[in-house]
């Protein structure tokens, strides 16, 4: 079973998300992504790293294969996700 990390950033930003979208990230995360996280990991293209989708939310996650850790590093609303 992956083990998981929360970034600060991250933490933050889901605190501030209505009750029922941060429940649906933690479900999301919690029961399906910890089981089998290379079914849900999509690569980006012009940055190291990978995201999960969650309904209309991006995680941005570093994980490493070799110890199954996966470290979420920021959420965004998929409007915002990829502006620089």
């Amino acid at each position: 079973m992956t083990s998981i990390e929360w970034d600060p950033k991250a933490r933050d930003f889901i605190r501030k998300l209505p009750k029922e979208i941060a429940e649906r990230i933690f479900r999301k995360i919690d029961v399906e992504v910890k089981d089998k996280p290379e079914r849900y990991l999509e690569t980006l293209v012009d940055i190291k790293g990978y995201k999960i989708r969650i309904g209309k939310y991006r995680l941005f996650v570093d994980y490493d294969k070799a110890k199954d850790h996966l470290i979420i590093r920021a959420i965004r609303h998929r409007k915002n996700a990829y502006k620089k």
